[in-house]
């Protein structure tokens, strides 16, 4: 990787460590053949995680927002229910929601901390796949099913 591949930004906050930014090309996507983990693929995560957290939190404040607004005397009873039922519904997607945005904190942390991208249970690298399409992913494919089946087995006691 040539110096002209990975530009940097010195930035300076009080307290904070100095970092470099990386800068990634709009169509980058990390790619195997290259080196697991480094600068350009943690800055491409972190970019999506950031994304999708921004995401879910834009949509929280929509819904505090229409639930604020959406207060209002509906005479009729049964469209009062179907009213609350949406409510209640929305309310419950919502707070899987912030438990998400829990999960994309602790992600950034562990890019920050220099454990993302690594199976939390045997120490492997996640593959770059799985990582894409999950990016909060802590164990690797196969760690992950032997959680669940061993999860499945508990429930069933």
């Amino acid at each position: 990787m040539s110096k002209q591949d990975i530009k940097t930004n010195l930035d300076v906050d009080e307290g904070e460590p100095m970092k470099a930014e990386v800068f990634l090309p709009d169509d980058y996507s990390p790619a195997e053949d290259e080196p697991f983990m480094n600068e350009r693929q943690l800055e491409y995560f972190r970019h999506k995680l950031l994304a999708w957290r921004n995401d879910l939190l834009a949509g929280s404040r929509d819904t505090i927002e229409g639930l604020q607004d959406g207060t209002r005397a509906i005479p009729d009873v049964a469209d009062r229910a179907s009213e609350e039922t949406d409510r209640s519904l929305e309310l419950r997607t919502r707070d899987r929601q912030r438990k998400l945005v829990a999960k994309i904190d602790q992600a950034l942390r562990r890019i920050d901390e220099g454990e993302y991208g690594y199976c939390s249970v045997t120490g492997e690298p996640i593959s770059l796949m799985r990582l894409s399409a999950r990016p909060i992913a802590t164990m690797t494919l196969e760690a992950q099913e032997r959680h669940e089946r061993r999860e499945k087995v508990h429930r069933d006691d």
